[in-house]
């Protein structure tokens, strides 16, 4: 490929990735306020009322990130890839154009209610705002991998005068790939907001600080962690099926097989000797036929099934693929460990391990790039696949050095963005749930049986400070 050609698939992978840090973390957070909400509605207590609010503030940080980033990518297609937007155009624009007007409109709508009416709109309507807040994101997830699944499974169109023209438009939509793709997307979410609660619910658990808050957030993020966790395998592998029926090349090179046959290893973990068409990794014996096709005599397609202009990278697909599968399972086992320390009541009082918690925070978001860069990459040398190439997807009018301009202009904007986020995220946790009047003093544990008279109790459990002058 060209200069041009790979810078511009560089600046589209940075574009993306950076937008699609804020999702997972949006919409899992997103589930948290809903949550949060449910238990409010039902206790009435101020904890939980504050936890609503604790969660709707990071989240509408998130939203304010992914929209900055978003915007951009919405661009690149009329810029970078005007080749590719003329192709795909009749059928790309209804998703986006749809998850713009249902989607996006109505969860930046309903989330200002959620921010600035809570106290003037009754409990009913607060409570359905938050769930149109989520149930919104979902739509968006939904229409755009709808447009994402339909570039790796096309359908539903016929190709006139060079353009994709609809001819069926659910065919278009429900393609062969949506279901297993969306299912693993959204529940990849769901982990990536568990893990973020339960990091941060740890963090104050640490610090001795909103421990009320900080218990309850802990109980439902490893509950909703435990579950979506051990379930992502099981969703991974039907994707995994997928993918096999309709882009085998993608499998071939996530495994590094490369010769088409039965018995097929399983790699766990090692690279690919691309030299010598082989993976040199620690094997299970025909664990691959046998995952696909519950037989050890199934026949695996292999790279050597195309010619090598058709088959995707490899080593990157091996080491992307794997690395996602070793941090998820990390992940289950973290969430599975902390639901037994709940079961045997030594949760709070088990530091390494509310230290852990704090520490794999980001490790969802990073497991979400890896699986989104093995399903795009793994698609390659193909922008749709099996009718565009991606080198006849760029504009030709674009030199290499206004792309490479464009690229510094996006990382020097996109860091800066990356930076106030975390800035703002950092301030909304370190004023916690209730915000503490000045001179106010956390508890370092349980209260005392009695106060002394110049303590006065704040509502809250654990909660006291000084009357008078500090």
């Amino acid at each position: 490929m060209s200069t041009a050609v790979e810078l511009a698939r560089i600046q589209f992978a940075l574009t993306i990735g950076y937008h699609f840090m804020f999702v997972p973390v949006s919409m899992g957070l997103g589930l948290m306020m809903v949550l949060a909400a449910r238990r409010y509605r039902r206790s009435g207590l101020d904890t939980d009322r504050s936890s609503v609010d604790l969660w709707t503030r990071m989240f509408a940080a998130t939203f304010a990130a992914g929209v900055a980033t978003g915007l951009t990518m919405e661009f690149a297609f009329g810029t970078n890839w005007s080749a590719y937007s003329r192709f795909v155009g009749n059928i790309f624009g209804a998703p986006l154009a749809i998850e713009g007007l249902l989607s996006f409109f109505v969860e930046s709508s309903f989330l200002g209610i959620v921010l600035f009416g809570k106290d003037r709109i009754s409990n009913r309507a607060y409570y359905a705002s938050v769930w149109i807040v989520f149930l919104a994101a979902l739509n968006s997830a939904f229409w755009i991998l709808v447009a994402n699944s339909w570039m790796h499974t096309p359908a539903g169109f016929a190709v006139e005068n060079g353009q994709a023209v609809l001819t069926n438009i659910w065919a278009a939509i429900f393609t062969k790939s949506l279901a297993p793709r969306f299912v693993h997307t959204v529940n990849a979410t769901f982990m990536t907001g568990a893990f973020i609660t339960a990091g941060v619910a740890a963090h104050y658990l640490l610090k001795r600080r909103h421990l009320d808050f900080a218990k309850r957030a802990l109980v439902t993020a490893l509950i909703v962690g435990t579950i979506t966790s051990v379930a992502q395998p099981f969703i991974g592998h039907w994707q995994s099926l997928e993918i096999t029926a309709d882009q085998p090349m993608k499998m071939a090179a996530m495994e590094g097989i490369y010769q088409t046959g039965s018995h097929q290893p399983l790699s766990i973990y090692g690279w690919v000797d691309t030299a010598n068409g082989r993976a040199v990794s620690i094997q299970v014996p025909d664990g691959l036929s046998l995952m696909l096709g519950l037989d050890p005599d199934h026949v695996v397609k292999g790279l050597d099934s195309v010619p090598p202009a058709d088959r995707p990278n490899a080593q990157v697909l091996f080491q992307t693929w794997h690395l996602m599968l070793g941090i998820g399972t990390l992940l289950a086992a973290i969430m599975v460990i902390g639901l037994y320390l709940l079961w045997r009541r030594r949760l709070q009082f088990s530091l390494p391990y509310l230290k852990v918690l704090r520490l794999a925070m980001p490790l969802p978001v990073i497991t979400c790039l890896l699986g989104w860069a093995t399903t795009e990459m793994g698609r390659q040398p193909w922008i749709v696949q099996g009718r565009l190439r991606t080198i006849d997807a760029v504009s030709p009018t674009v030199s290499t050095g206004e792309v490479a301009t464009t690229l510094a202009i996006l990382v020097a904007i996109y860091s800066g963005v990356f930076v106030a986020w975390l800035y703002v995220v950092r301030s909304i946790v370190r004023k916690g749930p209730v915000p503490a009047p000045v001179g106010a003093e956390e508890a370092a544990g349980p209260e005392p049986p009695a106060a002394r008279p110049e303590q006065v109790s704040q509502p809250g459990p654990g909660r006291r400070f000084r009357a008078g002058p500090s």
